[in-house]
């Protein structure tokens, strides 16, 4: 795939070049031997096409916004370059990379991705998110780690206590900077990075890029290069996008019957709120299916609890919220099923990009109510590809219940305009009497003064 790297001389002067190689192995592109042994235990054989863009510049100690879709390995491609600059042996000076990112799951996986890349150095990785104690982040923090991956809420009332401290920062990185956007964390983000004084590289890392992004750029970053992985098209490719005409009462029905047919290995259902997530996971168990909820009301530890145990395949069906349609980095997720079509198309997006990641296929299925087809028109616009219909074999659709022919009521005849109703009124059985009709009655009447 062609990717386009743009480099930002100011603000009217950009450079564009259109790139068609990467680096074939990690060994070209400089990364020490700590690092390229971690990457050999890890399993991964060749740099991502975002990996191999990105760390070079990253590593030449430019500051870089990096666009990509999700599941191409853009948290690789900023740990690497920031864990070779850090070098193998413990700094004790203090906290030399801070990492942002919109929420709680995506900040303790990419804690885990940084561990992991980092098992043959010395380096130390500290969380900073809410949910936990903050006594045992504020002692871990008394160790001086490298990195510290936080949310910024947390990280700006670790920054007011004097508990965290961001003299030494030499890399300042921003994950997902849009959805820190979209859930209002700008004026956080400002305050965190007009803390940082000590010369240091910034990286933003983004799956779109918009204006507010491109002036938060301007103004904490210095001459950024830009990098952009089709920035215009959905990685949907290697997706098989499908959806199934269902009857609202009938959805549960149809996704019991669905995990059914499909043979789902490993699934994760989305749905709109937290409360119709519980009202699935318990319908899912009580049909026989091994599933559990997450969502945003769920305490930190449980949340944390159900991901690992859903990671090591203790149960197969997953049924989130949004809150879990970015962080999760789960390579063997097989199906996406949409139980409540999302109003922005973007986070249909975010959602079925859990599957197929690192190059690998997967399957998306949405539940479509007659009501929600303009829906569906948006996310085939904005990803361009259309979204096949499938059929449920042997599913037949249940008699809509009393509550729902209840709120349908008979069909109401439309008012008559003043030029159909009858010149009589006609009472049953009587005779008719003639409609008086006016001059006056043609105007509406004056509106009297209120004293």
């Amino acid at each position: 795939m062609l990717f386009l790297l743009n480099t930002l001389k100011g603000p009217q002067e950009n450079t564009m070049l259109q790139l068609s190689e990467i680096a074939q192995s990690f060994d070209e592109l400089g990364l020490s031997e700590p690092l390229l042994k971690a990457v050999a235990k890890l399993g991964w054989e060749k740099p991502t096409e975002v990996q191999g863009c990105l760390i070079p510049e990253a590593l030449a100690g430019h500051d870089v916004l990096g666009q990509a879709r999700t599941g191409t390995g853009k948290t690789g491609a900023f740990a690497l370059p920031i864990l070779h600059r850090l070098g193998p042996n413990h700094a004790p000076e203090g906290v030399r990379c801070l990492v942002l990112t919109p929420t709680r799951e995506l900040a303790a996986q990419v804690a885990d991705d940084f561990r992991a890349l980092a098992q043959f150095t010395e380096h130390d990785v500290a969380v900073a998110y809410g949910g936990k104690r903050l006594r045992g982040q504020a002692q871990h923090l008394k160790h001086n780690p490298a990195v510290v991956v936080g949310t910024p809420g947390r990280v700006i009332d670790l920054l007011d206590r004097h508990i965290l401290k961001l003299d030494h920062i030499i890399v300042a990185v921003l994950d997902e900077v849009d959805r820190m956007l979209d859930i209002g964390f700008r004026d956080d983000i400002r305050k965190i990075l007009g803390r940082i004084k000590s010369p240091h590289q910034t990286l933003f890392v983004s799956a779109t890029i918009e204006a507010e992004i491109n002036r938060l750029a301007r103004q904490y970053m210095h001459n950024p290069v830009e990098i952009f992985l089709a920035p215009d098209k959905p990685m949907v490719e290697k997706l098989e996008l499908s959806y199934v005409n269902v009857p609202r009462w009938d959805k549960r029905r149809a996704l019991v019957h669905l995990l059914a047919q499909e043979k789902a290995q490993l699934s994760i259902v989305f749905t709109a709120t937290r409360r119709e997530a519980i009202r699935v996971a318990k319908y899912l168990k009580d049909k026989g299916l091994d599933a559990k909820e997450i969502h945003g009301d769920l305490m930190q530890v449980k949340r944390e609890k159900i991901m690992k145990q859903f990671r090591e395949g203790s149960f197969n069906v997953l049924v989130a919220t949004d809150l879990a349609s970015r962080g999760l980095d789960i390579d063997d997720i097989t199906h996406i099923i949409n139980y409540d079509v999302p109003e922005d198309p973007e986070s249909f997006v975010h959602r079925v990009g859990r599957t197929a990641r690192a190059g690998e296929s997967g399957r998306a299925i949405t539940l479509i109510t007659p009501e929600e087809g303009r829906l569906l028109t948006q996310i085939e616009k904005l990803i361009d590809k259309e979204i096949v219909p499938m059929t449920l074999e042997g599913f037949v659709p249940s008699e809509p219940p009393e509550r729902e022919r209840a709120a349908a009521g008979p069909a109401r005849p439309a008012p008559l305009t003043r030029a159909q109703r009858p010149l009589h009124d006609v009472a049953e059985g009587a005779e008719a009497v003639p409609v008086a009709r006016t001059l006056a009655s043609k105007f509406p009447p004056r509106r009297r003064r209120r004293l």
